[in-house]
């Protein structure tokens, strides 16, 4: 259950910040891509040390795989948190609003697409490699 909840939260906060450009009255869209935001974030965080904490060594395909899988780990947990970083910043400094929130949309574009790799080869390791053991 750890390791889904960075996807569902990652890419349900960027539909949900996408949906903030296309309705703008709706400032509650805004806020909900906030805190998904945070939250897979966090969740990521947690996510990635399980991962580094409980899983085995493994030889062969399953070990390339299982490390392309920890680096888009690394990578989509450090995306989130620049992106955390840089939306924390923007908003006590009162500059949602301007040009830089590009920024942010972009960084959780991004990790949106690593949290994606990440699973596809999570998965592909899990039912490929391990669950017939």
């Amino acid at each position: 259950m750890l390791v889904h909840f960075p996807i569902a939260l990652v890419i349900f906060g960027f539909l949900a910040a996408t949906a903030a450009l296309f309705f703008k009255k709706e400032t509650s869209l805004a806020k909900v891509s906030f805190y998904l935001l945070i939250a897979g974030t966090i969740s990521a965080i947690f996510a990635l040390l399980a991962g580094i904490l409980f899983t085995g060594e493994l030889s062969g395909a399953a070990d390339k795989i299982k490390e392309t899988h920890e680096l888009f780990g690394w990578l989509t947990v450090g995306t989130l948190i620049t992106a955390s970083i840089v939306q924390i910043f923007l908003m006590v400094k009162k500059l949602e609003s301007s040009g830089l929130k590009w920024v942010t949309f972009i960084l959780y574009g991004i990790a949106t697409i690593f949290v994606s790799i990440t699973g596809f080869f999570g998965g592909t390791l899990v039912y490929s490699y391990m669950m017939p053991i």
